[in-house]
């Protein structure tokens, strides 16, 4: 359990967009680990080199180190111009060698429509876009990790399956994220039993089906300890990312299971650190009950 505790990160942008507020808070959870995003004001594939430099001499002076890079590449209309998107495709892999990092987090377009027959009318063009970062990720020794998001092309897990079967190697891999299956209505055990081979890379969060409301890992429908179990009995050792999205989260009493109680339980917004400590406790509670 030591290695699993040692692996785990999280989006530290949903504490503060500060970055000293950031390691400093990380540095108190004892996360050594970043999915960096957003980071003094912007996304961090966004800076010039010379903050980036600065960036990675703080982290390093901090002993974190960088899990994967939380782009929002393919986040665009999969009718939107590529070539631009392209040559920010090839900036973030350059930062990626920057800081010392091989993951790039991404996503496979968003789809007009909503419905599986829509997202396959698209097909060609997503795989044709998605075949270039591929591509160019194993020219350049870097690891494309798609991540399944509402509305991509990548929603439901047959569309992951897809991409998987025509793109899974070395320098393409899934992303699991157990929210965003349930707030596709994608059932995440059948999710998966498609998809395990697979996936690299987690994010740790939870939500409620029906509602879409996201709750600490283990409070949802996300299934997420008997997946991590199954994970960990294959012998899973990629990162564990918390990305909380707990900013509003109201009534956690009433989650509470076994009797198991949490030091934040009153009904009120939380802090960005609160959210984020809330979200890492949750997963401690499911790593020590695996162990």
């Amino acid at each position: 359990m030591k290695d699993i505790y040692a692996k785990i990160s999280g989006f530290a942008d949903e504490i503060d967009g500060n970055l000293d507020v950031q390691i400093e808070s990380l540095t108190k959870l004892g996360v050594k680990y970043v999915e960096m995003r957003g980071v003094d004001g912007n996304n961090l594939i966004y800076h010039d080199n010379a903050k980036v430099k600065e960036i990675k001499s703080k982290l390093d002076e901090a002993g974190i180190s960088l899990s994967a890079l939380g782009t929002p590449l393919g986040k665009i209309g999969i009718t939107d111009p590529f070539e631009k998107h392209f040559e920010e495709f090839k900036r973030a892999v350059e930062i990626a060698h920057m800081m010392d990092a091989r993951n790039l987090r991404m996503f496979s377009f968003y789809i007009p429509g909503d419905d599986a027959a829509g997202r396959q009318q698209y097909k060609s063009e997503v795989f044709d876009r998605m075949g270039k970062f591929v591509e160019y990720a194993k020219a350049n020794d870097a690891v494309v990790l798609h991540e399944n998001e509402k509305g991509i092309y990548g929603e439901l897990a047959p569309e992951c399956r897809e991409m998987m079967d025509e793109f899974g190697c070395e320098n393409f891999k899934a992303i699991f994220d157990f929210a965003n299956f349930v707030q596709a209505d994608q059932d995440t055990l059948e999710a998966y039993e498609l998809l395990k081979d697979h996936i690299a890379y987690i994010h740790v969060k939870d939500a409620i089906k029906g509602s879409g409301k996201v709750v600490p890992s283990g409070y949802g429908d996300g299934n997420v300890k008997t997946i991590l179990n199954s994970l960990f009995a294959s012998g899973f050792n990629g990162f564990l990312s918390l990305e909380p999205h707990l900013f509003e989260f109201k009534g956690l009493a009433e989650l509470e299971k076994d009797g198991n109680r949490t030091e934040i339980e009153n009904a009120r917004n939380l802090t960005g650190f609160e959210a984020f400590a809330l979200a890492h406790e949750s997963l401690l509670k499911i790593l020590n009950q695996h162990s």
